[in-house]
């Protein structure tokens, strides 16, 4: 049978730019500037993507095309083709959870944006006030709105859009491979117009409200380097969780997407290419543009006390609208046609780790495949739905699209760099590259890489209390001891930051208890379904016993 591999190396890139290139350009990465201190953030980032984002990617190529060349597509035995520990396939197990957790909440704001794409159509924002769009996104999350009067309308988007997925992956690599060649460039394409129009605003819309209102105080604050900056771990911390989320580097879909390379194929260039495709998109356009234009509308100090995820959906849709109806209108497209471009080309990947797994070991076509991961996903995922205010969406991006990033993130780099050996990966590295890569990644790949994600790994655990840490060293030191803080994992596992609600707003106490509750059930489901994974994997090991016999 032949080996499915990628059509054309354009459309390689441009799949594995798109895996990377998702919602957290346009959403994440602009709050966590501005909750960073704009200009002091950038430099801890840049270096953060250098001595981290790209070794991951090398490390994720590499241990991809050599997997891929002993015809294993899915992490489970791409790790296990690194070492035959038995335990590495169960680490594997990783890089097929994270993804069908995070598609499980991750295609419901692509349904948002979706429907956002049709209102800006029809014009539903025109004419309404600031707190009128906000309360359009709160009644469209909590049902309390009728959408179209039509009863759980954002269930019937969600299952659509899930369907247009499942559609896709059912074509193949060749199906993914158009989409990219497509959804890449209209992407850019909306973004540039967007950050034209952030870039040339200017003072023109300031307002009696906003007299202060100018997008360039938000380009400005966003680009001013703040070199005090490089001593704050919490800084660090955050540029550092970024370049997870940015890159899509510990989930198990580049390793998919690059078991499909040629034994021989570069993968030095393209990883590289596909890394910095993904950080203009990124640190130019997606920093161009929410922030700019609330600047340019709202002023600087609105944007620093009320940046966050929902200004994409609760502000900007008012914020088109006061360029006038046609303008405001065709903004709107250009933002949420560009977020959906962003999240679709996102999940498409992360479908490829089951499919090419159930393909491997079951022999399992696209179609089955491709249904069976829409299944899984739609019933993990419709309780991010249905349940979304009560915490559920919350904590499966907490825990699947987190902290298993990381955590899976250190073991294979360990694998790739210790016990595979780095001169053996260097090779590997190296084979076929179309660059020579500087060697002084290798020293970097040997010993920064996994320092910087072991201390990422521990600050998530032990976060101290204000994200002081500073403070936090000095009361240790001193004998005061540790305080965590509520957002901390340790703190997390108990509900810290939940209790700590409760006692603080007793009036909402019968809200929290059942946030609680809920919040308590996404664990045991995300749970259930690693070991059920774990499970499929223990039974696909005793297949290939048998058949080696």
């Amino acid at each position: 049978m032949k080996k499915e591999s990628w059509g054309s190396r354009m459309g390689l890139i441009l799949a594995m730019a798109g895996n990377a290139v998702g919602l957290g350009n346009f959403l994440r990465f602009p709050v966590q500037a501005v909750q960073n201190g704009g200009g002091a953030f950038i430099l801890p980032y840049l270096i953060c993507f250098l001595l981290m984002g790209i070794p991951l990617l090398f490390t994720e190529w590499s241990i991809g095309r050599f997997g891929g060349k002993l015809g294993n597509h899915s992490t489970p035995y791409i790790l296990d083709s690194i070492n035959k520990k038995w335990y590495w396939k169960y680490v594997g197990v990783f890089g097929i959870f994270t993804n069908i957790a995070v598609v499980a909440y991750y295609t419901y704001i692509e349904s948002w944006t979706f429907v956002y794409v049709v209102h800006s159509v029809i014009g539903t924002f025109t004419g309404m006030s600031k707190e009128a769009v906000s309360l359009f996104f709160d009644q469209y999350v909590q049902f309390s709105g009728s959408d179209f009067g039509i009863p759980l309308f954002p269930v019937l988007a969600y299952v659509a859009v899930l369907g247009v997925n499942m559609y896709i992956l059912s074509t193949g690599l060749g199906g993914i491979e158009k989409v990219a060649k497509i959804g890449m460039p209209l992407l850019i394409l909306f973004g540039v117009i967007l950050a034209i129009r952030g870039w040339t605003m200017g003072n023109s819309f300031a307002s009696e409200e906003f007299p202060d209102a100018n997008a360039w105080d938000g380009i400005n604050f966003l680009w001013t380097p703040q070199y005090t900056s490089l001593a704050d771990p919490k800084v660090w911390l955050a540029a550092a969780g970024q370049i997870f989320f940015t890159l899509s580097v510990g989930m198990g879909s580049i390793q998919c997407y690059a078991s499909y390379l040629k034994e021989n194929e570069d993968i030095a260039l393209n990883s590289v290419t596909a890394g910095f495709t993904n950080e203009f998109v990124e640190v130019i356009l997606g920093s161009a543009i929410v922030i700019p234009i609330a600047a340019g509308f709202l002023g600087l100090d609105w944007v620093l006390q009320n940046a966050g995820f929902g200004m994409a959906f609760q502000t900007m849709p008012y914020l088109f609208q006061q360029w006038g109806p046609l303008i405001g209108a065709f903004a709107g497209i250009c933002w949420f046609g560009l977020l959906f471009f962003a999240g679709i080309t996102s999940s498409l990947a992360m479908g490829t780790p089951w499919m090419g797994f159930m393909k491997d070991e079951f022999g399992w076509g696209k179609v089955k495949g491709a249904v069976s991961f829409g299944l899984i996903g739609l019933t993990m995922g419709l309780p991010t739905v249905l349940f979304y205010q009560y915490g559920y969406f919350d904590e499966y991006d907490y825990w699947g699209g987190t902290v298993s990033l990381v955590i899976f993130a250190f073991l294979e780099t360990i694998l790739f760099t210790y016990i595979f050996g780095m001169k053996k990966g260097w090779a590997e590295i190296n084979r076929g590259a179309d660059i020579r890569i500087p060697g002084i990644y290798k020293w970097i790949m040997t010993y920064v890489t996994p320092v910087l994600l072991f201390l990422v790994l521990m600050g998530a655990l032990i976060t101290p209390a204000g994200n002081d840490w500073v403070g936090a060293i000095s009361k240790l030191v001193s004998g005061e001891g540790w305080g965590l803080d509520p957002n901390s994992l340790i703190a997390k596992l108990n509900f810290v930051d939940l209790k700590a609600k409760l006692v603080a707003n007793p009036e909402n106490a019968e809200f929290i208890k059942k946030k609680m509750l809920f919040s308590g059930w996404a664990r045991i489901q995300l749970g259930a379904l690693f070991l059920l994974i774990c499970g499929i994997v223990w039974y696909s090991s005793q297949l290939r016993k048998k058949a080696s016999l």
